[in-house]
């Protein structure tokens, strides 16, 4: 359903659990960095008025995902540890050039947040699967939902204001550069790293 040409090795699950805090932490920054990026939306492409209405929505969900994941790491005795690289997503980021009309500009970004949500909905789905620990495995498994809807939503806007045919060539040279990102990853207790 995702379209993912590689999926994640499952023994990454080992990684984390060795060190549930540290992806606590990282999932907390992933859930701010989406917030951020919904606003940024809302800012660069106030004229998309449906995008706006949709990204408003978004920004109240993942701010609301990021307490849900920084009132586990309070619950469990941890303090919010500090934000780090995201190598998975500065590798993405340079999938595409600089520069471009607005429209091309747009449906990049859409592109980028709905193969990120995708990515994040695969790894939610095997920690909701594989995880010893049962309430976290149930945490994941009720955010894995969200995070799919999260990737229609940006793949569809990207289908609905771009050339649907380049965005959907687009799309696939994405996933292609995307799964040799990955073969990299999957080493460290980080949501997508």
């Amino acid at each position: 359903m995702l379209g993912l040409k590689l999926p994640t090795d499952p023994r990454w699950v080992n990684i984390v659990e060795k060190n549930i805090e540290e992806i606590l932490t990282d999932h907390a920054f992933c859930e701010q960095k989406a917030t951020s990026t919904a606003i940024s939306l809302i800012v660069s492409f106030p004229e998309y008025t449906e995008l706006v209405q949709e990204m408003t929505a978004l920004v109240k969900e993942e701010i609301s995902h990021f307490k849900m994941v920084h009132d586990i790491i309070i619950k469990r005795g941890w303090v919010l540890g500090r934000d780090r690289r995201d190598d998975y997503v500065i590798e993405l980021l340079k999938f595409f050039p600089k520069g471009g009309s607005r429209t091309t500009q747009l449906v990049h970004r859409l592109l980028y947040a709905a193969l990120i949500e995708a990515r994040s909905c695969e790894r939610f789905r095997l920690l909701s699967e594989e995880l010893d620990d049962k309430e976290l495995a149930t945490f994941y498994k009720n955010l894995m939902v969200s995070e799919a809807n999260h990737y229609t939503m940006f793949l569809g806007f990207a289908r609905q204001y771009g050339d649907r045919k380049e965005v959907d060539k687009k799309w696939q040279d994405l996933l292609d550069y995307e799964a040799k990102i990955m073969k990299n990853l999957s080493k460290k207790e980080t949501i997508h790293g």
